[in-house]
Protein backbone atom coordinates (compact mmCIF):
# COMPACT_ATOMS: atom_id res chain seq x y z
CA UNK A 1 0.00 0.00 0.00
CA UNK A 2 1.38 3.38 -0.96
CA UNK A 3 1.26 6.10 1.44
CA UNK A 4 -0.04 9.81 0.44
CA UNK A 5 3.10 11.32 0.61
CA UNK A 6 5.40 8.80 -0.79
CA UNK A 7 8.02 9.99 -2.84
CA UNK A 8 7.94 13.85 -1.59
CA UNK A 9 11.53 14.90 -0.21
CA UNK A 10 11.52 16.96 3.07
CA UNK A 11 14.52 18.71 4.77
CA UNK A 12 14.16 19.28 7.89
CA UNK A 13 16.09 21.95 9.68
CA UNK A 14 14.25 22.39 12.71
CA UNK A 15 15.11 22.00 15.98
CA UNK A 16 13.77 21.37 19.40
CA UNK A 17 9.73 20.85 18.91
CA UNK A 18 7.48 23.02 16.52
CA UNK A 19 8.98 22.12 13.11
CA UNK A 20 10.29 18.47 14.20
CA UNK A 21 6.87 17.98 14.60
CA UNK A 22 5.81 19.08 11.18
CA UNK A 23 8.32 17.23 9.41
CA UNK A 24 7.52 13.86 12.21
CA UNK A 25 3.71 13.85 10.91
CA UNK A 26 4.76 14.08 7.11
CA UNK A 27 7.04 11.57 7.77
CA UNK A 28 4.33 9.30 9.04
CA UNK A 29 2.42 9.42 5.87
CA UNK A 30 5.64 8.20 3.56
CA UNK A 31 7.52 11.76 3.26
CA UNK A 32 11.41 11.27 3.14
CA UNK A 33 12.37 13.61 5.98
CA UNK A 34 16.31 13.71 6.05
CA UNK A 35 16.45 16.28 9.22
CA UNK A 36 19.79 18.02 9.21
CA UNK A 37 21.65 18.55 12.36
CA UNK A 38 24.71 20.17 14.12
CA UNK A 39 27.45 17.85 13.94
CA UNK A 40 28.58 16.79 17.51
CA UNK A 41 25.78 18.09 18.88
CA UNK A 42 22.65 17.21 17.19
CA UNK A 43 18.92 18.65 18.28
CA UNK A 44 18.79 19.74 21.67
CA UNK A 45 15.61 17.73 22.25
CA UNK A 46 17.79 14.73 22.09
CA UNK A 47 18.79 15.82 25.45
CA UNK A 48 15.53 17.17 26.74
CA UNK A 49 13.05 15.41 29.61
CA UNK A 50 13.92 12.14 31.09
CA UNK A 51 17.07 10.28 29.22
CA UNK A 52 17.49 6.43 28.48
CA UNK A 53 21.55 5.43 27.95
CA UNK A 54 21.91 9.43 27.15
CA UNK A 55 19.49 9.97 25.04
CA UNK A 56 15.43 11.87 25.23
CA UNK A 57 12.84 9.09 24.83
CA UNK A 58 10.83 11.63 23.63
CA UNK A 59 12.72 11.67 20.87
CA UNK A 60 12.25 8.27 19.92
CA UNK A 61 8.39 9.89 19.33
CA UNK A 62 9.68 12.75 17.57
CA UNK A 63 12.27 11.62 15.15
CA UNK A 64 10.66 8.61 13.71
CA UNK A 65 10.76 7.45 10.25
CA UNK A 66 13.98 10.26 9.52
CA UNK A 67 16.61 9.93 8.57
CA UNK A 68 20.02 12.45 10.64
CA UNK A 69 22.16 13.48 8.73
CA UNK A 70 24.93 16.08 10.38
CA UNK A 71 25.37 18.93 8.68
CA UNK A 72 26.72 22.33 10.24
CA UNK A 73 25.54 25.10 7.94
CA UNK A 74 27.29 27.95 9.48
CA UNK A 75 30.71 26.80 6.96
CA UNK A 76 30.41 26.65 3.32
CA UNK A 77 30.78 23.66 2.40
CA UNK A 78 27.80 22.91 4.50
CA UNK A 79 25.48 25.82 2.46
CA UNK A 80 26.58 24.11 -0.41
CA UNK A 81 25.39 20.62 0.53
CA UNK A 82 21.93 22.15 1.55
CA UNK A 83 21.60 23.79 -1.98
CA UNK A 84 22.50 20.55 -3.12
CA UNK A 85 19.63 18.88 -1.39
CA UNK A 86 17.07 21.67 -1.69
CA UNK A 87 17.78 21.91 -5.43
CA UNK A 88 15.74 18.53 -6.12
CA UNK A 89 13.68 18.70 -2.82
CA UNK A 90 10.05 19.27 -2.13
CA UNK A 91 9.96 20.75 1.37
CA UNK A 92 12.24 22.77 3.43
CA UNK A 93 11.36 23.16 7.08
CA UNK A 94 12.97 25.50 9.11
CA UNK A 95 11.99 26.95 12.62
CA UNK A 96 14.80 29.47 12.79
CA UNK A 97 14.89 33.10 14.22
CA UNK A 98 14.11 35.10 11.01
CA UNK A 99 17.13 35.88 9.29
CA UNK A 100 18.79 32.97 9.58
CA UNK A 101 18.66 31.73 6.77
CA UNK A 102 19.76 34.62 5.04
CA UNK A 103 22.98 34.20 7.23
CA UNK A 104 23.96 31.57 5.45
CA UNK A 105 23.29 32.03 1.81
CA UNK A 106 19.87 30.19 2.16
CA UNK A 107 16.76 32.94 1.69
CA UNK A 108 14.07 32.54 0.20
CA UNK A 109 14.41 34.18 -2.38
CA UNK A 110 17.92 32.04 -3.42
CA UNK A 111 16.09 28.87 -2.75
CA UNK A 112 13.30 29.48 -5.12
CA UNK A 113 15.60 31.00 -7.70
CA UNK A 114 17.41 27.75 -7.03
CA UNK A 115 14.31 25.54 -6.86
CA UNK A 116 11.22 27.48 -8.07
CA UNK A 117 8.70 24.59 -6.91
CA UNK A 118 10.11 24.33 -3.04
CA UNK A 119 7.91 24.78 -0.50
CA UNK A 120 8.99 26.42 2.58
CA UNK A 121 7.87 26.21 6.15
CA UNK A 122 9.11 29.01 8.32
CA UNK A 123 7.87 28.43 12.02
CA UNK A 124 9.15 31.64 14.03
CA UNK A 125 8.14 33.04 17.33
CA UNK A 126 6.37 35.95 15.70
CA UNK A 127 6.02 35.68 12.16
CA UNK A 128 8.61 36.90 9.07
CA UNK A 129 7.44 40.57 9.27
CA UNK A 130 6.14 42.83 11.88
CA UNK A 131 8.09 44.84 14.56
CA UNK A 132 8.22 41.94 16.76
CA UNK A 133 10.23 39.34 14.31
CA UNK A 134 13.72 39.84 15.38
CA UNK A 135 12.26 39.16 18.82
CA UNK A 136 13.39 35.12 20.40
CA UNK A 137 10.28 33.67 20.73
CA UNK A 138 9.44 30.30 22.32
CA UNK A 139 5.86 27.95 22.49
CA UNK A 140 5.36 29.50 26.32
CA UNK A 141 5.92 32.92 24.74
CA UNK A 142 3.21 32.58 22.06
CA UNK A 143 0.89 30.94 24.64
CA UNK A 144 0.88 34.33 26.94
CA UNK A 145 0.85 36.08 23.58
CA UNK A 146 -1.63 34.44 21.77
CA UNK A 147 -3.95 34.77 24.80
CA UNK A 148 -4.16 31.14 26.28
CA UNK A 149 -2.01 31.46 29.31
CA UNK A 150 -4.37 34.41 30.63
CA UNK A 151 -7.01 32.20 30.51
CA UNK A 152 -5.06 29.02 31.86
CA UNK A 153 -5.49 28.23 35.55
CA UNK A 154 -8.02 29.90 38.37
CA UNK A 155 -9.07 33.86 38.51
CA UNK A 156 -7.18 35.40 40.92
CA UNK A 157 -4.49 33.20 41.01
CA UNK A 158 -0.81 32.95 39.16
CA UNK A 159 -1.65 32.05 35.54
CA UNK A 160 -0.40 28.13 34.66
CA UNK A 161 1.05 26.43 31.88
CA UNK A 162 -1.15 23.95 30.10
CA UNK A 163 1.25 21.11 30.65
CA UNK A 164 2.72 20.64 27.83
CA UNK A 165 4.27 22.57 24.74
CA UNK A 166 1.16 23.74 23.37
CA UNK A 167 2.07 26.54 21.53
CA UNK A 168 4.84 24.69 19.80
CA UNK A 169 2.45 21.83 18.81
CA UNK A 170 -0.34 24.08 17.72
CA UNK A 171 2.57 25.91 15.63
CA UNK A 172 3.31 22.40 14.04
CA UNK A 173 -0.03 21.32 12.90
CA UNK A 174 -0.89 24.79 11.30
CA UNK A 175 2.89 24.14 9.86
CA UNK A 176 1.37 21.06 7.86
CA UNK A 177 -1.87 22.09 7.03
CA UNK A 178 0.30 24.89 5.28
CA UNK A 179 2.45 22.56 3.33
CA UNK A 180 -0.31 20.38 1.83
CA UNK A 181 -2.32 23.42 1.26
CA UNK A 182 1.11 24.66 -0.66
CA UNK A 183 1.25 21.69 -2.31
CA UNK A 184 -2.13 21.43 -3.82
CA UNK A 185 -0.90 25.16 -5.17
CA UNK A 186 2.12 23.62 -6.62
CA UNK A 187 0.00 20.83 -8.34
CA UNK A 188 -2.10 23.61 -10.51
CA UNK A 189 0.60 25.96 -10.96
CA UNK A 190 3.73 24.16 -10.98
CA UNK A 191 5.72 27.16 -8.11
CA UNK A 192 6.01 26.54 -4.55
CA UNK A 193 5.80 29.15 -1.58
CA UNK A 194 7.23 30.17 1.34
CA UNK A 195 4.26 29.51 4.46
CA UNK A 196 5.04 31.95 7.60
CA UNK A 197 3.72 30.68 10.91
CA UNK A 198 4.03 32.38 14.05
CA UNK A 199 3.52 30.24 17.53
CA UNK A 200 1.32 33.40 18.86
CA UNK A 201 -0.80 33.36 16.02
CA UNK A 202 -0.98 29.70 16.35
CA UNK A 203 -2.43 29.97 19.62
CA UNK A 204 -4.39 32.89 18.93
CA UNK A 205 -6.69 31.13 15.84
CA UNK A 206 -7.29 28.24 18.89
CA UNK A 207 -8.94 31.74 21.22
CA UNK A 208 -12.97 30.99 19.97
CA UNK A 209 -14.84 33.97 21.10
CA UNK A 210 -12.53 35.72 23.31
CA UNK A 211 -11.94 38.82 20.27
CA UNK A 212 -15.71 39.03 19.31
CA UNK A 213 -16.66 39.13 22.47
CA UNK A 214 -14.47 41.86 23.64
CA UNK A 215 -15.25 43.92 20.62
CA UNK A 216 -19.38 43.66 20.97
CA UNK A 217 -19.23 43.73 24.66
CA UNK A 218 -15.63 45.15 25.74
CA UNK A 219 -15.49 42.09 27.87
CA UNK A 220 -12.10 40.90 28.85
CA UNK A 221 -12.36 36.90 29.55
CA UNK A 222 -11.33 35.07 32.74
CA UNK A 223 -9.69 32.26 33.71
CA UNK A 224 -12.40 29.79 34.60
CA UNK A 225 -10.66 26.60 36.37
CA UNK A 226 -12.10 23.30 35.54
CA UNK A 227 -15.39 25.02 34.07
CA UNK A 228 -16.64 26.15 30.93
CA UNK A 229 -17.64 29.79 30.99
CA UNK A 230 -20.92 30.54 29.25
CA UNK A 231 -21.67 27.05 28.66
CA UNK A 232 -23.47 24.96 31.39
CA UNK A 233 -23.15 22.97 33.45
CA UNK A 234 -19.98 21.55 32.47
CA UNK A 235 -17.09 21.38 35.26
CA UNK A 236 -14.91 18.74 37.25
CA UNK A 237 -16.91 17.91 40.20
CA UNK A 238 -15.23 15.92 43.54
CA UNK A 239 -15.98 12.35 44.13
CA UNK A 240 -16.20 10.46 47.35
CA UNK A 241 -13.04 9.05 46.87
CA UNK A 242 -11.72 11.89 45.77
CA UNK A 243 -10.97 11.70 42.58
CA UNK A 244 -12.79 13.53 40.13
CA UNK A 245 -15.54 13.62 37.24
CA UNK A 246 -15.51 15.64 34.46
CA UNK A 247 -19.16 16.66 33.60
CA UNK A 248 -20.92 17.98 30.36
CA UNK A 249 -24.24 18.51 31.13
CA UNK A 250 -24.50 21.10 28.50
CA UNK A 251 -27.14 20.01 26.05
CA UNK A 252 -30.76 20.80 26.80
CA UNK A 253 -31.81 17.30 26.86
CA UNK A 254 -28.62 15.84 28.25
CA UNK A 255 -29.20 18.39 31.14
CA UNK A 256 -32.51 16.74 31.41
CA UNK A 257 -31.46 13.28 31.68
CA UNK A 258 -28.45 14.06 33.96
CA UNK A 259 -31.16 16.12 36.60
CA UNK A 260 -33.04 13.01 36.66
CA UNK A 261 -30.30 10.71 37.34
CA UNK A 262 -29.09 13.11 40.05
CA UNK A 263 -32.48 12.92 41.49
CA UNK A 264 -33.47 16.41 40.54
CA UNK A 265 -36.61 16.41 38.88
CA UNK A 266 -37.63 20.01 40.39
CA UNK A 267 -34.44 21.59 37.94
CA UNK A 268 -35.27 19.63 35.22
CA UNK A 269 -38.63 20.82 35.09
CA UNK A 270 -37.80 24.56 35.51
CA UNK A 271 -38.39 26.62 32.34
CA UNK A 272 -36.02 28.95 33.44
CA UNK A 273 -32.94 26.59 32.99
CA UNK A 274 -34.36 24.95 29.44
CA UNK A 275 -31.90 26.46 27.45
CA UNK A 276 -28.43 27.39 28.03
CA UNK A 277 -28.57 30.67 28.68
CA UNK A 278 -31.02 30.37 31.63
CA UNK A 279 -28.33 27.65 33.03
CA UNK A 280 -25.72 30.04 32.93
CA UNK A 281 -27.41 32.22 35.04
CA UNK A 282 -27.82 29.63 37.95
CA UNK A 283 -24.04 27.78 36.74
CA UNK A 284 -23.25 27.74 40.37
CA UNK A 285 -26.08 26.34 42.18
CA UNK A 286 -26.18 23.59 38.86
CA UNK A 287 -22.50 22.90 39.97
CA UNK A 288 -23.55 22.98 43.68
CA UNK A 289 -26.25 20.24 42.98
CA UNK A 290 -24.14 17.88 40.97
CA UNK A 291 -21.24 18.41 43.31
CA UNK A 292 -23.65 17.04 45.89
CA UNK A 293 -24.63 13.90 44.04
CA UNK A 294 -21.08 12.94 42.74
CA UNK A 295 -19.37 13.83 46.80
CA UNK A 296 -21.75 10.80 48.03
CA UNK A 297 -20.36 8.66 45.45
CA UNK A 298 -16.96 7.05 44.13
CA UNK A 299 -15.84 7.80 40.49
CA UNK A 300 -16.61 4.34 39.13
CA UNK A 301 -20.49 4.63 40.74
CA UNK A 302 -20.89 7.97 38.97
CA UNK A 303 -19.85 7.07 35.54
CA UNK A 304 -21.64 3.94 35.22
CA UNK A 305 -24.45 6.22 36.19
CA UNK A 306 -23.95 8.66 33.82
CA UNK A 307 -22.55 6.23 30.81
CA UNK A 308 -25.66 4.29 31.19
CA UNK A 309 -27.93 7.53 31.16
CA UNK A 310 -26.02 8.91 27.79
CA UNK A 311 -24.28 11.38 29.62
CA UNK A 312 -20.84 13.16 28.35
CA UNK A 313 -18.67 12.41 31.51
CA UNK A 314 -15.26 10.59 32.08
CA UNK A 315 -12.01 10.58 34.27
CA UNK A 316 -9.06 12.86 34.25
CA UNK A 317 -6.38 10.60 32.75
CA UNK A 318 -2.82 10.27 33.35
CA UNK A 319 -0.24 8.48 31.91
CA UNK A 320 -0.77 5.58 33.47
CA UNK A 321 -4.49 5.50 32.41
CA UNK A 322 -3.78 6.08 29.39
CA UNK A 323 -1.30 3.40 28.74
CA UNK A 324 -3.70 0.79 29.99
CA UNK A 325 -6.99 1.81 28.39
CA UNK A 326 -8.36 -0.73 26.09
CA UNK A 327 -9.60 1.97 23.88
CA UNK A 328 -6.20 3.69 22.81
CA UNK A 329 -5.17 -0.13 22.74
CA UNK A 330 -8.10 -1.07 20.38
CA UNK A 331 -7.43 2.27 18.27
CA UNK A 332 -3.96 1.15 17.64
CA UNK A 333 -3.17 4.71 20.00
CA UNK A 334 -0.07 2.66 21.85
CA UNK A 335 2.59 1.58 19.28
CA UNK A 336 5.54 -0.57 20.56
CA UNK A 337 8.99 0.32 19.33
CA UNK A 338 12.57 -0.27 20.55
CA UNK A 339 15.35 2.13 21.47
CA UNK A 340 18.46 1.67 19.69
CA UNK A 341 19.08 -0.68 22.98
CA UNK A 342 17.02 -2.88 22.47
CA UNK A 343 14.76 -1.58 25.22
CA UNK A 344 11.03 -1.43 24.84
CA UNK A 345 9.05 1.76 24.75
CA UNK A 346 5.24 2.86 23.84
CA UNK A 347 4.93 5.87 21.60
CA UNK A 348 1.51 7.91 20.57
CA UNK A 349 0.05 6.11 17.71
CA UNK A 350 -0.65 8.12 14.43
CA UNK A 351 -3.44 10.85 13.93
CA UNK A 352 -5.18 11.45 11.46
CA UNK A 353 -6.33 7.53 10.94
CA UNK A 354 -7.08 7.44 6.43
CA UNK A 355 -8.30 4.48 6.49
CA UNK A 356 -7.28 3.27 3.02
CA UNK A 357 -3.79 4.95 3.42
CA UNK A 358 -3.22 5.14 7.00
CA UNK A 359 0.23 6.72 8.61
CA UNK A 360 2.78 4.43 9.59
CA UNK A 361 5.76 3.62 12.01
CA UNK A 362 8.49 2.72 9.13
CA UNK A 363 11.81 2.81 11.26
CA UNK A 364 13.00 4.35 14.92
CA UNK A 365 14.11 7.55 15.61
CA UNK A 366 17.94 7.75 14.59
CA UNK A 367 20.88 8.21 16.19
CA UNK A 368 22.58 11.37 15.50
CA UNK A 369 23.99 11.46 12.08
CA UNK A 370 22.77 7.93 11.41
CA UNK A 371 22.57 8.19 7.73
CA UNK A 372 24.92 10.90 6.58
CA UNK A 373 27.16 9.03 4.49
CA UNK A 374 24.01 7.04 2.79
CA UNK A 375 22.62 10.58 2.14
CA UNK A 376 25.68 12.02 0.78
CA UNK A 377 26.47 8.90 -1.33
CA UNK A 378 22.88 9.83 -2.63
CA UNK A 379 24.36 13.29 -3.78
CA UNK A 380 27.55 11.45 -5.50
CA UNK A 381 29.94 12.32 -3.15
CA UNK A 382 32.94 9.82 -3.04
CA UNK A 383 35.05 8.84 -0.21
CA UNK A 384 37.37 11.25 -0.77
CA UNK A 385 34.24 13.80 -0.58
CA UNK A 386 33.49 12.49 2.95
CA UNK A 387 36.51 11.87 4.62
CA UNK A 388 37.63 15.49 3.26
CA UNK A 389 34.30 16.86 5.16
CA UNK A 390 34.25 14.90 8.61
CA UNK A 391 37.93 16.39 8.36
CA UNK A 392 36.21 20.10 8.54
CA UNK A 393 33.83 19.11 10.72
CA UNK A 394 31.58 19.90 8.35
CA UNK A 395 29.23 16.64 8.78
Amino acid sequence: MSLPLEGLRVIEMGQLIAGPMAGRMLAEFGADVIKIEPPGKGDPLRKWRMLHDGTSVWWAAQSRNKRSLTLDLRQEDGQNIARSLLKDADVLIENFRPGTLEKWGLSWETLHELNPRLVVLSVSGYGQTGPYRDRPGFGVIGEAMGGLRHLSGELGRTPVRVGISIGDSLSALHGVIGVLLALRHRDAVDEGQQIDVALYESVFNMMESLIPEYSVFDHIRQPAGSSLPGIAPTNAYRCRDGKYALIAGNGDSIFLRLMEIINRPDLAGDPELAHNDGRVRQVEMLDSAISDWTSQRSLTEVLASLHVGGIPAGKIYDAADIANDPHYQARDMLLKEQLPDGTSVLLPGIVPKLLATPGTLRSRAPELGEHTEEVLRELGMSEDDLERLKLKGTV
